[in-house]
């Protein structure tokens, strides 16, 4: 990073150069046409507003296109540019400036997300005071929210990439004079889309291009705060050299650009001036509904989540009827606005067996508002023999992937989320909600949760990042993003101990179900390790805690469950790499959790895992008085790990498979009841199974 300009003589030389910051590209290098003027088709569209005028910028040559250019366009638009001091307020820059300009994917430096962090309330007193900000399109890998914009204003991004961008305001300076091809603006920009991560929502914007024709998703927005504005783009058209100096777009794609960054340099000097045009925003779209999921169901009752998408002030209550031939069960509730808009459904006097289908739809006047549909079936009566069929998975992706409706085609009923699922990666709140919608949106995915009971817990992508652990700071904002979004029975405990049984502020996630043959423990091991001395050894941090651990030994003696799974995100063994993250860093709580199984006598217990991209079956032979096995599954998605395919000695089966999941069928309707665990990919293939007995599992 090039230091603070302090005396005439550097601020004369920061006139003559580009700076070119941040990471690996520190250093200033020479752009390739930096001692011509602007593109002859530029220059008309520069302003003589724009002379005098200063732009801040901050840039990362990035390991996608490993092409700059923001600080060398708003040069050749006759701004001054220097370096952003990123230990600096916004307000208070080394010298005085009129826009600060943030590149194409900045933010995967970890300068950007520093200073926005820091600087936030300083940037919004610079937009205030009658400055610009304007932000180039940004990774959603550490959060898609632009996250120091004012309250009034809200820009969130997407995954989905395009290089098709619509001109919606025509009349805008910022679009002024820029070439059409076919109605498209921008177009013929090399080998990499024109917009990374669209503009997916917003509030309080104006749209000023888009990637439809329609206004959705934006590409281009501004918004007005006091006196000033922010621009927020998903356009890449600042990447256009490589570090030698080289281009990384054809000619004409280039003087696009500068056609383009002219009209920023105007449209500062506009804002500063207090000519710029008013700013009218664009009114958002209505969310697309997200569920029904089916939650929690017994043999009795079910738990059934939805978020209609719909403004809660005109449609507050909402009715569920489960029907059952003639039979109608109706049970309301009103939009819970502080957990997300989010509607949660606790039906009673179910029978047990039975197949029920699911309406809910807004009480009085529905006008075009479309029920949200579903089925399910409720687990078995309690001890009548049957055969049980569950699906398990971990690691799935959020975009749309037919795997989930392989599980459906092999006959699974039910459905265990073992985390990563989905990949949130922050700790903000409104990023952690958004990623679960869209993750439940997915229309294969939204088919199954609709259809089936489902159950979750998380892992460490979406508690919050890669290998984190209970000391994570905001990890009580993933904790409410996961009970917003989904519907198990219990959600850990409160501040008293007490477990909880609605999705309110607590601490943990943990629960248990029980389906037919089968009862599942959903440990979290996430939570609280790391934040208290371990129960089983002081001298240790706890992975689970002293008020989970006491839970677990209740609800797993009181269970006469045939087969009992104890389940985590976590591997139960080492990963064998530099990750600590798994049950071999907290073997003392592990081994005192079999070794509490051997002395009680509880029969039927296996263990389930994820998290590691790839799936393996092992047997730790009679380590609690029985064959103690360890099934894990992982991923659904289609990104594996071979490395982590590691040698044990209790290794029976393992396969480096992408898009997998476990189908575990439970049949008590045998003299003997059989547990069969089969792992199935999403053509179908069954990649290899276990059985086992009951009487092998301690019975």
């Amino acid at each position: 990073m090039t230091q603070p300009h302090d005396d005439r003589s550097a601020i004369d030389s920061v006139r003559r150069r580009t700076f070119i910051t941040g990471g690996a590209a520190a250093a200033a290098v020479a752009v390739a046409g930096t001692t011509a003027g602007p593109a002859p088709s530029a220059q008309a569209s520069i302003s003589t507003t724009a002379r005098g005028l200063t732009a801040a910028v901050l840039e990362f040559r990035d390991q996608w296109t490993s092409a700059t250019g923001l600080g060398e366009l708003l040069r050749r638009a006759g701004m001054t540019v220097v370096d952003l001091d990123p230990t600096l307020p916004a307000d208070a820059q080394p010298v005085p400036v009129d826009l600060i300009a943030f590149g194409s994917f900045t933010n995967n430096d970890r300068t950007y997300l520093d200073y926005v962090a820091t600087h936030a309330a300083s940037l919004r007193a610079f937009v205030s005071a009658g400055g610009t900000v304007l932000e180039m399109t940004q990774s959603d890998q550490y959060g898609p929210t632009v996250a120091y914009l004012p309250d009034t204003l809200w820009v969130q991004r997407t995954d989905p990439d395009s290089s098709t961008i619509h001109p919606i305001a025509t009349d805008h300076p910022l679009l002024a004079g820029l070439r059409t091809s076919g109605g498209l603006i921008f177009p013929g920009r090399g080998d990499f889309p024109t917009s990374y991560e669209n503009l997916g929502e917003w509030r309080g914007v104006r749209v000023l291009a888009a990637v439809e024709a329609d206004g959705a998703p934006p590409a281009l927005v501004e918004g007005a705060h006091g006196a000033g504005r922010f621009v927020a783009s998903s356009l890449t058209v600042d990447k256009c050299w490589d570090a030698a100096g080289a281009a990384r777009q054809p000619a004409e794609a280039i003087a696009d650009s500068e056609i383009f960054f002219a009209n920023v340099a105007a449209y500062v000097g506009m804002v500063r001036a207090g000519t710029a045009p008013a700013v009218v925003p664009t009114p958002a779209p209505p969310q697309p509904p997200t569920g029904p999921l089916i939650g929690h169901v017994d043999a009795s009752s079910a738990r059934i989540w939805a978020r209609p998408g719909v403004d809660p002030a005109a449609h507050p209550k909402w009715t569920c009827t489960l029907a059952y031939g003639r039979q109608r069960r109706r049970t309301r509730a009103g939009i819970a606005v502080e957990r997300d808009n989010t509607l949660l459904f606790d039906v009673t006097g179910l029978k047990p067996g039975t197949e029920y289908t699911v309406e809910i739809a807004p009480d009085g006047d529905a006008g075009d508002v479309e029920p949200l549909r579903g089925s399910f079936t409720t687990a078995p009566p309690a001890g009548k023999p049957t055969v049980t069929t569950m699906g398990f998975g971990s690691c799935a992706p959020s975009v749309p992937d037919a795997v989930w409706d392989r599980v459906r085609l092999v006959g699974c009923e039910a459905f265990v989320l073992l985390g990563d699922t989905p990949y949130i990666d922050s700790t903000d709140l409104a990023v952690a909600r958004q990623k679960h919608r869209i993750f439940l949106q997915q229309p294969e995915l939204a088919a199954l949760v609709s259809s089936m009971p489902v159950w979750g817990t998380w892992d460490d992508h979406d508690f919050g990042g890669n290998d984190v652990h209970g000391d994570l700071v905001g990890k009580v904002n993933n904790r409410r993003a996961f009970a917003d979004y989904r519907a198990n029975a219990t959600f850990g405990h409160d501040g008293d101990g007490a477990l909880l049984t609605t999705p309110r502020d607590g601490e943990g996630i943990y629960t248990s179900f029980r389906r037919g043959p089968v009862e599942v423990f959903l440990l979290d091991p996430r939570w609280f390790s790391r934040t208290e001395p371990s129960w089983a050894d002081p001298s240790q941090p706890t992975c689970i805690g002293a008020v989970q651990w006491d839970w677990f030994r209740t609800v797993l003696s009181e269970s006469d469950a045939p087969f009992k799974a104890i389940a985590t995100g976590l591997i139960w063994d080492d990963k064998q790499n530099s990750e600590k993250d798994d049950w071999g860093t907290y073997f003392y709580e592990r081994e005192a959790i079999f070794d509490f199984v051997r002395d009680e006598r509880i029969a039927g217990c296996f263990l389930m895992g994820g998290d590691i991209h790839v799936s393996r079956a092992l047997n730790y032979g009679p380590r609690v008085g029985y064959d103690l096995w360890q099934f894990i599954v992982s991923p659904l998605h289609g990104s594996t790990i071979p490395s982590l395919n590691v040698p044990h000695p209790a290794l029976v089966h393992s396969a480096v498979e992408p898009n997998v999941f476990l189908r575990l069928v439970a049949d008590t309707t045998v003299a003997d009841p059989t547990l069969t665990a089969t792992w199935i990919n999403r053509a179908g293939t069954e990649i290899f199974e276990v059985e086992r007995l009951a009487s092998q599992l301690g019975h």
